[in-house]
């Protein structure tokens, strides 16, 4: 048995290839890439007026409590009945036909989906755009 080592040849990496390549892509990023100065961004803040509305002059707003029985008021004034024609006709009628005026639909934890569902597609029907829903603790009717 032969144990004795075979003598390998020296092993050259050629690097000149190695730095041509990256030559080649540093010089393709280079002439590829454009630098532009931006000084600042152009944004559209919103403005806010602060102050107090003339007295008389409050802003019309509609807003529709729903109970946790799911009957409607509209303004603080009850609604009879609790169906969807009513509420539409009794927004219409309140708003004047004005359908860019602000819609607040408040309604309790416990109200039942259905009853908000319902004001949300009158509203919709209705082509309001400013609509709100928030959360109020609604008591049932007496």
């Amino acid at each position: 048995m032969k144990f004795r080592r075979k003598l390998r040849e020296n092993v050259e990496i050629n690097l000149a290839s190695l730095i041509d390549v990256v030559f080649i892509l540093l010089l393709f990023f280079v002439v590829t890439t454009t630098f532009t100065r931006e000084t600042q961004l152009k944004v559209d803040l919103p403005e806010a007026v602060s102050g107090t509305p003339p007295e008389g002059a409050e802003p019309k707003r509609l807003e529709v409590l729903i109970d946790v029985d799911g009957s409607y008021s509209l303004n603080g004034q009850a609604l009879i009945s609790s169906d969807l024609d009513s509420l539409m006709r009794a927004l219409q009628k309140e708003s004047g036909g004005d359908n860019s005026l602000p819609l607040v639909i408040s309604a309790d934890g416990k109200t039942p989906h259905q009853a908000v569902i319902t004001a949300m597609d009158a509203a919709g029907k209705l082509g309001f755009s400013r609509l709100r829903i928030t959360t109020a603790e609604a008591q049932a009717a007496p």
